[in-house]
C-alpha cells in the first residue's frame, strides 16, 4: 500500500483542495503523505489518472466521461459545485438580457469573432460546442483552445479574442484587465451542471474504501466553510493559493455559490445529458450507463442530509 495520497486538482479557487492543503488533521487522519498535483485541465488530469500517476482527482465531468469511455479506470464518488461555466466579453457586447433571454441571439453577436475556451473536452468546451451545433454557428464563430486558462483574459485584453467561456474565477480575472462582464451566467448556460466532481482510481476504491470515507468527511466540512463561512474560506484560499488577496477570492466565491458535495438527482440528471451530447458531438463512442461514471456509497454515508445546491 502507498504511504502517499497524490491528488490532482485545478486552479479553480472554489474547489476544497485550496482549503484542504493546509489541514494537519486530514493528514493525521488518512495516515498518509498527501501529494497536491497541480494541472492545467482536466484532460491532463484525465492522462494521468490513465498512466497511474494520481489516485484522485478534482475536475469536470466531461472530461472524465470521455475518458472512461476510453477504458480510463475512475468513478465520480462525491460532487462539488454545480453551475460553474459562465460567458464573459468586453463591456461593448450585450447581456443576455438584452436579448430577452434568447440565447441563441447572445451567441450571435459573435458572429465572425473568436471565442476562447479551455482545451478541448473540458466542460467548458462541451456546453459551447453544444450551443454553436445548436444554433448553427459552428462555421461561424471561431474557437480558440488554451491550455491554461489564465492566458484567456490576457488575449481578451489584448483583443485577440471577443469573449470567452470558463469558470467565475476567469470572469473575476478577466474584469481586473479590462472593461468586461458576465454576459451569460451559469443557470443560462446548464441549469444545475456540475461543474465538479471528486474522482477516485478503481483500485483506490476497491483497495482503500476506509480513505475514501475519511477524506470526504473532509472535502464535506470544506464544502461548508465555502457556504456558510465565505470570509474565512477566502481568507484560507488566498493563503495557499499564494498571489491573490482575499477580496479578489472573496468575489470568485460569490458568483455562483452552490457549494455541496452530494450526488443529486439533478446532479446526475445533468452529467447524463453531457452524456448524451458527448457522444452526439462524437467525443465518446457509445452512450455510458450510470452506474460506470459514479460510485454513489460513499457519499450516501458520508451527507446523507438534504443536499445544498441552492
Amino acid at each position: 500500500m502507498k504511504d502517499t495520497l497524490y491528488i490532482g486538482h485545478l486552479s479553480t479557487l472554489y474547489h476544497t483542495n485550496f482549503i484542504l492543503m493546509e489541514d494537519k488533521k486530514l493528514v493525521e487522519d488518512l495516515d498518509k503523505t498527501i501529494e497536491w498535483v497541480l494541472f492545467g485541465t482536466g484532460p491532463a488530469m484525465v492522462k494521468a489518472f490513465k498512466k497511474g500517476q494520481i489516485d484522485m482527482g478534482y475536475m469536470g465531468l466531461p472530461p472524465a466521461i470521455i475518458g472512461i469511455n476510453k477504458g480510463v479506470p475512475i468513478k465520480c464518488v462525491a460532487g462539488g459545485h454545480v453551475e460553474g461555466t459562465i460567458m464573459i466579453a468586453s463591456e461593448k457586447y450585450n447581456k443576455i438580457g438584452e436579448f430577452d433571454g434568447d440565447i441563441a441571439k447572445c451567441f450571435s453577436q459573435f458572429i465572425g469573432k473568436s471565442i476562447g475556451v479551455p482545451s478541448k473536452g473540458s466542460i467548458h468546451d462541451i456546453i459551447l460546442t453544444y450551443y454553436l451545433k445548436r444554433y448553427n454557428l459552428t462555421n461561424k464563430i471561431n474557437i480558440k483552445y488554451y491550455g491554461q486558462p489564465e492566458f484567456i483574459a490576457l488575449d481578451l485584453k489584448k483583443q485577440i479574442l471577443d469573449a470567452a467561456i470558463g469558470t467565475p474565477a476567469l470572469a473575476v480575472f478577466a474584469q481586473t484587465l479590462l472593461a468586461a462582464h458576465i454576459i451569460i451566467p451559469a443557470k443560462h448556460l446548464w441549469l444545475n451542471n456540475p461543474s465538479y466532481g471528486i474522482f477516485f482510481h478503481k483500485s483506490f476504491i476497491e483497495n482503500q474504501p476506509e480513505i475514501i470515507i475519511s477524506f470526504l468527511k473532509y472535502h464535506k466540512e470544506a464544502s461548508k466553510l465555502l457556504r456558510t463561512a465565505r470570509s474565512i474560506a477566502a481568507e484560507t484560499i488566498s493563503r495557499n493559493f499564494g498571489i491573490l488577496t482575499k477580496s479578489y477570492v472573496s468575489s470568485v466565491l460569490a458568483i455562483s455559490p452552490k457549494y455541496c458535495i452530494a450526488l443529486t438527482e439533478d446532479y446526475v440528471k445533468a452529467t447524463m445529458q453531457f452524456v448524451k451530447t458527448l457522444y452526439q458531438l462524437g467525443y465518446i463512442s457509445e452512450i455510458l450507463d450510470i452506474e460506470q461514471i459514479f460510485e454513489f456509497s460513499f457519499v450516501e454515508k458520508v451527507h446523507p442530509e438534504e443536499n445544498h445546491y441552492i
